[in-house]
């Protein structure tokens, strides 16, 4: 299929790790990402954007099957060749006539050969060594052993994997022809741990005058399971761990200024060679603890500071206004589908945000609820077990999503400032996030919430019966709503 005559270039922006909250933009008091906040302001920035679960994977398969991890079957790290799905994002631009190419981690089920160019694979410490300076620097980053770094890396930031896969980035859009569509897909393995950053950035955000997190360690032992496995697993691996807080939460911060502005080099170049109007997506695939409950990455439970990312679309036609529309990793697909217009493909059950990305007064009930998913299966281990794992419970290495803290399943709904999660061992937790944003105060068993709790398992059901996996196709025909957008609540079309 050739592309039609307005297709727009794209470039899609994912960082990994990266929480919603911590830039100007969102009322974070230091201004961590000028250039990200500039250019969603030119767009439109979803603030209560969500992953579809909280770890890489399974979240990098939605984005390019527009499918819960429930029905693409990603639902570990280690499982990204298992996907399945109709067609996903590469395929529709690549039948939409577009060059498609990949800078940096891919962490999903496509490699090299599906792309016309690929630069990578880069991960969390090392990426293609092309000189003496990449090697050393690559061999410093393990040697951190996903840890926190006291001072500044001893390397420039020409060595940083951003900088490199800028760099790879570049090379490829300078050749690229302007009349062909470009599909440009660039995946920074950071502010990921390691926590680590050269200077300037290092000193640019002094610990000391890092906003102080809302709870530590407390919390997570209180909240029990694996919450409680986690924090007892790091200490015992790395005992006072948590008073490194400050600089950890300094060198992310610097990480992300860092990533900015490599961000802000990367756009400068497109916009020289293909154009002011390119389609500007930004996403992450789930946040980070930093430091909240006195945890560092990420692993247990689905709280917001691990679910909520930032998620914009600037360029082009776009409208520019911020929106409070609940939306998902999930979207994007069924999102440049129609923008490149292409069918949706079966199977896919994000919802295109184009409507709102078009018309800045256009509103629906359809984005009223956000549905995610967390597990991968079996019975739940309890906080006192002690099975196998990937890796020795002796010495400091270990993974924070393990046999443990992925066990089970949890699916979670949040409609308004109401946030429901349930576990297949029987528990739930229901929060209110306006008077209670770290979810600590569980309303779950609390009479006077019992009718909330009951229209949200309610929304919940339908989602789960929305996300259920409709392939393969057979010999019936599906109906499908426009923007493969569902019926309200009350029974009418969006």
């Amino acid at each position: 299929m050739n592309a039609p005559p307005a297709a727009p270039h794209i470039v899609l922006i994912m960082t990994d790790q990266h929480r919603a909250d911590l830039s100007a933009r969102t009322g974070f008091p230091l201004d961590t990402t000028p250039f990200l906040d500039h250019l969603a302001e030119r767009g439109t920035d979803f603030q209560r954007g969500y992953t579809s679960s909280p770890l890489c994977v399974p979240a990098r398969e939605s984005l390019l099957t527009g499918r819960f991890p429930s029905a693409h079957r990603v639902t570990q790290n280690s499982t990204a060749a298992a996907a399945s799905y109709d067609r996903d994002l590469l395929d529709v631009l690549g039948e939409a006539g577009y060059r498609r190419v990949f800078a940096g981690k891919p962490h999903m089920h496509r490699g090299p050969d599906d792309f016309d160019a690929y630069r990578g694979p880069y991960f969390h410490t090392d990426g293609p060594e092309r000189n003496p300076q990449h090697e050393a620097f690559d061999r410093w980053l393990d040697e951190l052993d996903h840890g926190v770094a006291h001072e500044p890396t001893p390397f420039p930031l020409e060595a940083s994997l951003p900088y490199r896969i800028v760099s790879d980035a570049v090379d490829e859009i300078l050749g690229a022809d302007p009349s062909v569509p470009t599909f440009l897909w660039v995946s920074f393995p950071e502010p990921h741990n390691p926590y680590q950053v050269p200077e300037p950035y290092f000193s640019m955000f002094p610990a000391e005058q890092i906003p102080e997190r809302l709870h530590g360690p407390d919390v997570a032992r209180a909240k029990g399971g694996h919450w409680a496995w986690l924090q007892e697993l790091i200490e015992e691996k790395r005992p006072g761990y948590d008073d490194e807080r400050a600089r950890y939460r300094a060198n992310y911060c610097g990480q992300l200024r860092l990533l900015d502005d490599q961000v802000k080099r990367l756009m400068e170049h497109v916009w020289a060679t293909l154009g002011d109007d390119v389609l500007v997506i930004m996403v992450s695939d789930h946040g980070d603890y930093v430091a909240e409950y006195g945890l560092q990455r990420k692993g247990a439970g689905m709280p917001e500071v691990l679910m909520r990312i930032p998620f914009f679309v600037s360029g082009g036609p776009v409208a520019a206004r911020t929106r409070g529309e609940l939306v998902s990793i999930v979207d994007i697909l069924p999102t440049v589908a129609e923008l490149v217009g292409s069918a949706v493909p079966d199977g896919v059950t994000g919802r295109s945000l184009a409507p709102l990305l078009l018309d800045p007064g256009r509103t629906s009930p359809e984005f009223d609820d956000l549905y995610a998913e967390r597990g991968f299966g079996g019975l739940t281990y309890r906080a006192d077990e002690r099975p196998p794992l990937h890796f020795p419970y002796e010495g400091r290495t270990f993974d924070e999503l393990n046999t443990v803290t992925q066990s089970g399943r949890s699916r979670m709904l949040r409609h308004g400032d109401l946030k429901l999660i349930v576990h297949s061992d029987g528990s739930g937790e229901l929060y209110d996030l306006a008077a209670d944003p770290a979810e600590v105060h569980d309303l779950f068993h609390d009479p006077a919430h019992a009718a909330d709790r009951a229209d949200l398992l309610w929304r919940l059901t339908q989602w789960m019966l929305r996300a259920q996996d409709e392939l393969p196709a057979g010999a019936y025909t599906a109906k499908r709503a426009p923007h493969n957008w569902a019926f309200d609540p009350d029974g009418a079309t969006a």
